[in-house]
């Protein structure tokens, strides 16, 4: 009776412990506003926004069904109907409205675009079996910096896709200078394809690549300090160099903080769980033996050390497809510096997440009042301004209240 009585005592302390540190987290409103930005602008389906790093502050918008546009920091241009057209490569890409996570997906200017002009798209393409995601590089015309020079294209990587989902297709360059790649698990439901954690194969990972120098055989170099570059994990007799980490379900966006140099990534869940990951070199995020920070289907398993647990997640009664946003690092909204800013597609909810690093442990969730958004993903201008497009073709931006 003793002994049940102290482990009774020792359950509701431990409940006790977890819910004082839920109720640590401030999820207060943050003073922010979503508003609409670039109110007559024409842009089918904006997936993309960003800038070239240039000094131009001119922003890019690649639409997913294969065009990219330039168009002025003037977000509240009312005379802006049409922006110029950088690049059209529709006739390579696959979209259809029943497959749309499919299309041009990612966007990415070299760290030193502004000298040598190179720029890498993430798009789906048709086959004959199966549709494939493309890596490219392109390059700026020499004649007009608001024109790419179309027959640039240099493919990198090739990769099969054997269902129309889960594509991740961020494309960003790391402090470190080079390309990180983010790829879903191949599609279908629960991992059909069982490449969650198959390191022989680039999907469910996150890869990082040098585009600055070639390997043999490849349009790229793979860097030396990956984590799998000898080629050599138990239990898989081929391996793929280029992943950097790995477990990932729909890694829908990865951003990097431009302050820490942390890598974040907002997983999209199965059946229940939305997470937000920190990107390690080498690390293990579950999928799909953990949903989050939970078992998952007949082979799921508890927390172990070599899988990475998300620092938040959230559940299907709040949102259903988590959109992986960024760390803002602008000047207009001083209370929100430093927080994670995301949302879901689903339920249109925004929020401000803070994260103490030092003690691992989310400290805010603060929500963002808005009007209910199918946001597909954010963006920044050159000044670390925070952008968002819907799939309803509109364009939105981040304001103090």
């Amino acid at each position: 009776m003793k002994l049940f009585s102290m482990l009774l005592l020792l359950c509701t302390l431990c409940f006790s412990a977890s819910l004082f540190a839920e109720e640590q987290v401030d999820t207060s409103p943050a003073p922010v506003r979503i508003v609409k930005v670039f109110p007559y602008l024409k842009i089918d389906r904006p997936i993309v926004i960003t800038h070239a790093g240039d000094d131009s502050n001119r922003l890019f918008i690649a639409a997913q069904k294969g065009k990219i546009f330039v168009v002025p920091n003037t977000p509240e241009d009312e005379d802006l109907e049409e922006g110029k057209l950088f690049l059209d490569i529709s006739e390579h890409v696959s979209y259809h409205d029943k497959k749309n996570e499919e299309g041009l997906l990612g966007l990415a200017f070299h760290p030193d675009y502004k000298t040598n002009g190179e720029f890498f798209v993430y798009y789906s393409t048709p086959g004959k079996s199966h549709n494939y995601s493309v890596i490219s590089r392109f390059r700026v015309s020499k004649d007009d910096p608001d024109k790419a020079a179309a027959d640039s294209e240099e493919v990198l990587m090739r990769v099969a896709q054997p269902a129309w989902n889960h594509n991740g297709g961020t494309v960003v360059f790391g402090p470190d200078g080079m390309l990180y790649i983010a790829f879903g698990d191949g599609g279908a439901g629960g991992d059909a394809f069982h490449n969650g954690q198959n390191l022989s194969s680039v999907l469910g990972s996150i890869c990082r690549i040098d585009v600055d120098h070639k390997s043999e055989g490849l349009n790229y170099a793979i860097p030396k300090d990956n984590p799998f570059e000898d080629g050599k994990k138990a239990t898989f007799p081929t391996i793929r160099k280029e992943i950097w980490a790995y477990g990932l379900r729909n890694p829908w966006r990865i951003a990097f903080d431009t302050k820490t140099g942390v890598l974040w990534a907002g997983d999209v869940g199965q059946g229940i769980w939305e997470e937000i990951d920190l990107i390690v070199k080498g690390g293990n995020y579950g999928w799909s033996v953990r949903e989050g920070k939970h078992p998952f289907g007949l082979n799921g398993v508890e927390p172990r050390k070599h899988l990475i647990e998300p620092i938040w997640e959230y559940n299907h009664e709040v949102g259903k497809s988590i959109t992986g946003g960024s760390v803002y690092r602008g000047k207009a909204i001083p209370a929100i510096v430093g927080s994670y800013i995301y949302g879901d597609y689903v339920s249109g909810k925004f929020w401000a997440l803070k994260y103490d690093a030092e003690n691992k442990r989310v400290t805010a969730n603060h929500v963002i009042e808005s009007p209910s958004i199918p946001m597909m993903t954010f963006g920044t201008d050159q000044n670390g301004e925070m952008f968002l497009s819907s799939s309803f073709s509109e364009i939105f931006m981040l304001k103090a209240k």
